[in-house]
């Protein structure tokens, strides 16, 4: 009985040394369930994210599940490595504190030219990626993505709602894609280049719409090659807010050029002051300190645009060409250039169509150029203008070509007043609207033109 009582203690006393050896840590897996994570919805699982990025796992995968952070989760780069961080389109992130849910820091000083990339940031920093994830705001200050220093940063498939800002791009980065990504319905802006030094960006097949500050945003700074393709950009304005456009590239400030905006629809709202589907504003002589316009550079082409106060605006842009779009219901101007150069307007289709118009909206749908030179436009058709003083007016303008228009049915027809060393050729001008009155072509004032339209 002893012997057996012996063998039993020496037993329990095994047992007890090996509970109490030290258990290995959990490898770095970067799947964030195992560094922690609950992905309830209610607990707060920042510590467990920042962990798994902080681990050098590199790729970092969210399970589905609602995971709520209440601090960003720091991409540092240069610290961590290559990062991807990964939710398969069934994560859902709620940014509950301020700043961004996600911020990626790198340290590229250089260009895009491939010397001027440091071996640092080919071997940490290279193309750091956030794809498959949703992000919502439950805070006034929360903010879906950030960037800064970044080279080659790809964000897809990601859904961004109830923030400040959806994709937010400061101080410098390089080579950016955000492609098949819906931003959605945002108090400030979706895509904001805000006063960053960025060149070569793809903006291409996303959802950008509902954002109260605007849609695709250029603000300062100085951005070159940016390509906002294949998009549906709509809503981004707040009427109780302040002016912005579903495309804006405002140079006040910087300096801003390079844009090609192709085979977007971008639309709506009417109802909001100051609203614009695309706005240009390059600075003024005041704003840059020289009588030279130098911004733009600038491609419209095949979009569908339409429903704002007015479709396109220039302002103080040099070199845009704008071709093969339909307009309609610019409810002031389908569009308006003004104190700019080198603008190029070939065909596009401005119509009224019954489709998309009633008369109680009141859409004027008209073309004005104030204040420009040097300027063309050929092949333009304007049809059924309303409550403006012309279809087509070139107004105050010098060394202006305008030749093949067709302006049909609309107030106040063609309208050439204070221009100046300027040919209007090969057009016609008709309104055959029961009751028309009025000359179809006004000239006043003016000189050195030759005028047979």
């Amino acid at each position: 009985m002893r012997r057996v009582l012996v063998i039993a203690g020496f037993a329990a006393v095994g047992c007890a040394l090996v509970a109490a050896r030290p258990q290995p840590a959990r490898p770095a897996t970067g799947n964030v369930r195992d560094h922690g994570a609950k992905g309830d919805g209610t607990a707060d699982d920042t510590a467990a994210l920042q962990d798994a990025v902080d681990r050098a796992a590199g790729a970092v995968l969210l399970p589905p599940g609602t995971y709520r952070v209440t601090m960003t989760i720091l991409v540092d780069l240069d610290k961590v490595g290559p990062a991807s961080i990964s939710g398969g389109g069934t994560a859902r992130v709620v940014m509950a504190g301020p700043g961004p849910a996600f911020k990626f820091v790198g340290t590229h000083a250089g260009t895009a030219a491939p010397a001027s990339v440091k071996e640092n940031v080919w071997d940490r920093q290279r193309m750091p990626c956030l794809d498959g994830v949703e992000i919502v705001g439950d805070h006034p200050e929360a903010v879906g993505v950030e960037a800064t220093g970044t080279h080659m940063l790809t964000v897809r498939r990601v859904l961004i709602r109830k923030c400040l800002h959806g994709i937010h791009l400061t101080g410098r980065n390089r080579n950016l894609t955000v492609a098949d990504s819906h931003v959605y319905h945002n108090r400030g802006v979706g895509v904001f280049f805000d006063r960053v030094n960025l060149h070569q960006a793809n903006v291409t097949g996303n959802h950008v719409s509902y954002n109260g500050g605007g849609g695709v945003v250029v603000k300062a700074g100085e951005v070159r090659n940016l390509q906002i393709t294949g998009c549906d950009i709509e809503a981004n304005h707040d009427k109780d807010g302040p002016p912005t456009a579903n495309v804006l590239i405002d140079s006040t400030g910087g300096s801003n050029a390079e844009v090609a905006v192709t085979g977007c629809t971008v639309q709506h709202t009417r109802n909001a002051p100051g609203s614009a589907n695309v706005r240009i504003k390059g600075p003024s002589t005041l704003d840059k300190g020289t009588n030279e316009t130098r911004d733009g550079h600038v491609t419209i082409t095949g979009n569908v645009l339409s429903d704002t106060k007015v479709n396109v605006h220039l302002d103080h842009a040099r070199g845009v060409v704008i071709t093969g779009n339909t307009f309609w219901t610019g409810v002031e101007h389908n569009l308006l250039v003004e104190n700019s150069t080198g603008v190029v307007v070939g065909p596009n289709a401005m119509d009224r169509n019954p489709r998309y118009y009633r008369e109680e909206d009141g859409a004027a749908n008209a073309v004005l150029f104030r204040d420009c030179s040097d300027c063309t436009l050929t092949g333009l058709f304007v049809k059924g203008t309303r409550t403006a003083p012309a279809g087509v007016a070139l107004v105050k303008c010098d060394r202006m070509h305008a030749t093949g228009l067709t302006v049909l049915d609309c107030d106040g027809g063609l309208l050439l007043e204070q221009l100046t060393r300027s040919r209007v050729t090969g057009c016609v001008v008709r309104d055959d609207r029961p009751g028309a009155a009025g000359e179809p072509v006004r000239v006043v004032g003016g000189s050195g033109n030759t005028v047979t339209p």
